[in-house]
């Protein structure tokens, strides 16, 4: 976290849907995709391995419908980009191998009927009846550093493979492949963003582009048009494709895997992650439910001025409703007590996960575009965790003027 005086550097990245990591998360997210359109009530926890001329899906699903996994994986590679052989991987030629199972008799147990209702502690109700899980340890972050109410590096970061990937598709540079990453650095004053420091450029491309073309182009028609001007001074450092040379990429350059890009997926390392990953794992798992929901409450507490950060954690037990911790950090922010912004958020805020899969619409399916740029701060995407509904009663009852 950025300390509230003093000059510092920090730094976040971000890839493209084209990197191994992500090829697995979107893949693994279209296939909960699939199941969540026809049978909402479907449990699926899925995990995808790519690398040259394979992709393994194996994990455990338990649902009433019928969805061609082969089918659904063929066609989100040919999505992303990857079509031709001499891009290193092929939508077409591809082995697809599958290793599905039935969710765990036991784990079901826990998350049909929560340890609450079954002991009498709680009388039986519609958003008592799910328990979590699995247990977990979630965050989530909101601050003033942008209208999105995201970390400044994280959300540029973002900004550029999105813009990379557009121009790749709008076929406005050619010679752009799938693969890709984005690096961004900002100089922070006294805990605010004062001007970016250093941009990093990485995309695969053909063999017979130029370094120098490619540069020129990146910096152009990427960085120039995505970084706010007022950030950008002579000193700011570019670096495109530092290695020289990027024409091996995707799962023939490196193994992919669904669940190591968590911190790209959240806030870049500015705030704590609990270590849960998101895709392929339907909502009755707080890693991503909970997830969501940590980010609504933080992003509410933060748009209705009560603090200008706000970090929330929640803890969960298997088979539980109810969380068995909420901790709030404001970092020196607030603008009133902790301890009434506590109890605000207990008092409006419901974190039992069938309470959060219904407040938030969870059963859709809503989960491929997020598969990659991020689940947070998305400006491109209507997300439910992203509304503010809630800050002006916040503010009201924290008896703040808006």
């Amino acid at each position: 976290m950025i300390k509230n005086s003093g000059t510092a550097l920090f730094t976040s990245e971000s890839v493209t849907e084209g990197h191994p990591d992500k090829i697995c998360d979107r893949i693994s997210d279209a296939i909960l995709d699939a199941i969540m359109k026809e049978d909402p009530q479907g449990r699926v926890a899925v995990e995808t391995l790519v690398t040259t001329g394979l992709v393994l899906v194996a994990g455990e699903i338990s649902t009433s419908c019928y969805v061609d996994i082969p089918k659904v994986v063929r066609r989100t590679v040919r999505d992303i980009g990857y079509t031709r052989a001499k891009y290193g991987f092929d939508a077409d030629t591809c082995a697809v191998l599958t290793s599905i199972d039935e969710q765990s008799t036991d784990i079901a147990l826990g998350v049909n009927r929560a340890l609450e209702v079954k002991t009498g502690e709680e009388k039986e109700e519609a958003y008592n009846l799910t328990g979590a899980g699995d247990q977990g340890i979630i965050f989530g972050f909101a601050c003033n550093e942008t209208p999105q109410l995201m970390p400044l590096p994280i959300y540029l970061a973002h900004k550029l493979v999105l813009a990379m990937t557009k121009i790749r598709r709008e076929k406005v540079l050619t010679y752009l492949r799938p693969d890709g990453k984005s690096q961004v650095t900002v100089e922070y004053r006294d805990g605010k963003p004062a001007r970016i420091a250093t941009v990093i450029l990485s995309s695969q491309h053909s063999a017979d582009v130029p370094l120098a073309r490619m540069r020129d182009d990146l910096i152009e028609q990427v960085a120039k048009k995505v970084l706010p001007a007022e950030l950008l001074d002579k000193d700011t450092k570019y670096y495109v494709n530092p290695t020289g040379r990027f024409v091996i990429g995707g799962p023939q350059g490196d193994a992919g895997v669904t669940g190591r890009k968590i911190i790209v997926d959240t806030y870049g390392g500015y705030s704590r992650h609990g270590g849960g990953a998101f895709s392929g794992k339907d909502p009755t798992k707080v890693d991503r439910s909970a997830s969501y929901a940590a980010r609504y409450v933080a992003k509410n507490v933060v748009a209705a001025g009560l603090a200008d950060k706000c970090e929330l954690e929640l803890a969960y037990a298997i088979g539980v409703a109810r969380p068995v911790s909420v901790l709030v950090e404001t970092f020196g922010t607030e603008k009133v007590p902790v301890e009434l912004i506590e109890n605000l958020i207990n008092r409006h805020f419901d974190l039992r996960p069938a309470a959060i899969i219904d407040q938030l619409d969870l059963r859709r399916p809503i989960y491929t575009a997020l598969s990659a740029y991020g689940h947070f701060g998305r400006d491109d995407l209507h997300l439910t965790w992203e509304r503010t509904d809630k800050a002006d009663i916040l503010r009201q009852e924290a008896g703040i003027k808006g």
